[in-house]
């Protein structure tokens, strides 16, 4: 079969087509034939050598993939052929809470990922998808819309007429606000782009604010809810928001930190702050088999479809993470590996 491999701390430009041999199949394993594939900024660190690998050793990227089963092993109970699948993105983390064990593994850094034209993977690491969506639309729910998910209702918890901040245009950021108005969310979205504001409001953001005409935008955030602040920010901006972003959260609101788009390193936090705002802070490492089957159950209620920037061809996969490295994407990035 063909595949791509990376080699970590080499950045993108050691992506490279290969060709490997399919591993046999085990009694509880399915093998699937992957149609689409899509990226996360996360594939991006990976290629830097800054996300939980060691640099040198070629891997395959990527973690999020839908695809058809072709062959099941002798045992397995949970699917059959032809079933349209995609993998959850901890194989080990069926449900409640997570642990070193359970998310040692994370395809596309930790072990092998899903760039390639075949899988094999463990019938309880993978999900049923929606029946409405195509693979290109499953493909983009393993990371980013698991995420967004276990930000707003497993650990957020929030409950129609609720608001939440969301920082960015990215995978998580749309997956959340596509999932909040399904909801019943109040939503606040950041970016510098006027265009993509304008097409998150399309979405059906409440509140837009142009964080570089806006740059101290908690101050924004506090006019837009009469001085209450929000119920919830999901931060995925890292040490260059992260203040402002605790700062935006009401008395008793929370904040889901989920990635470090401006860097992972020290960010100046009044301590005081949060005790004397009551307010909390959760890291949020994408979720469980179980969250993807909540969030697949609320997707194909609420008929959503998720936001997809630009599908990329197996062959264009090279031009796929320069796109995403851009930060021009709204949305979803794709690679079609099969028609």
């Amino acid at each position: 079969m063909h595949a791509y491999q990376i080699r970590p701390g080499s950045d993108i430009d050691s992506l490279a087509r290969v060709e490997l041999a399919s591993a046999p199949l085990g009694p509880r394993e399915l093998r699937i034939r992957v149609h689409a594939v899509s990226l996360n900024y996360r594939d991006l660190m990976v290629a830097r050598g800054d996300y939980l690998v060691s640099s040198g050793t070629p891997i395959v990227p990527c973690s999020d993939a839908a695809g058809e089963v072709v062959e099941v092993g002798s045992q397995v109970t949970r699917f059959r052929v032809g079933d349209r699948v995609a993998g959850s993105f901890f194989p080990s983390w069926q449900d409640g809470e997570p642990t070193p064990a359970t998310t040692a593994d994370a395809p596309g850094a930790a072990s092998d990922g899903v760039l390639a034209e075949v899988l094999v993977r463990h019938e309880d690491s993978v999900v049923a998808v929606p029946s409405h969506l195509d693979y290109l639309e499953a493909s983009t729910l393993p990371c980013a819309a698991v995420t967004a998910w276990n930000a707003l209702f497993e650990e957020g918890r929030l409950q129609p007429g609720s608001t939440v901040l969301l920082l960015g245009t990215g995978g998580v950021s749309i997956s959340a606000l596509q999932l909040a108005r399904a909801a019943g969310l109040r939503t606040i979205i950041t970016s510098s782009s006027d265009a993509k504001l304008e097409r998150a409001r399309s979405l059906g953001a409440d509140a837009t604010i142009h964080y570089r005409r806006t740059p101290d935008w908690e101050v924004e955030v506090e006019r837009l809810t009469q001085g209450r602040g929000v119920d919830l920010v999901v931060e995925v901006g890292g040490q260059g928001t992260l203040p402002r972003s605790i700062a935006s959260a009401r008395m008793g609101g929370r904040v889901a930190v989920i990635g470090g788009v401006s860097g992972f390193g020290a960010s100046d936090i009044q301590p005081l702050h949060i005790i004397g705002g009551a307010k909390r802070i959760s890291g949020i490492f994408v979720g469980s088999r179980g969250m993807f089957e909540r969030l697949n159950q609320f997707v194909a209620k609420s008929a959503l479809r998720p936001v997809i920037d630009r599908v990329f061809s197996f062959d264009q996969a090279p031009q796929a993470f320069a796109h995403l490295r851009s930060a021009q994407h709204f949305g979803k990035v794709v690679i079609q590996v099969r028609d």
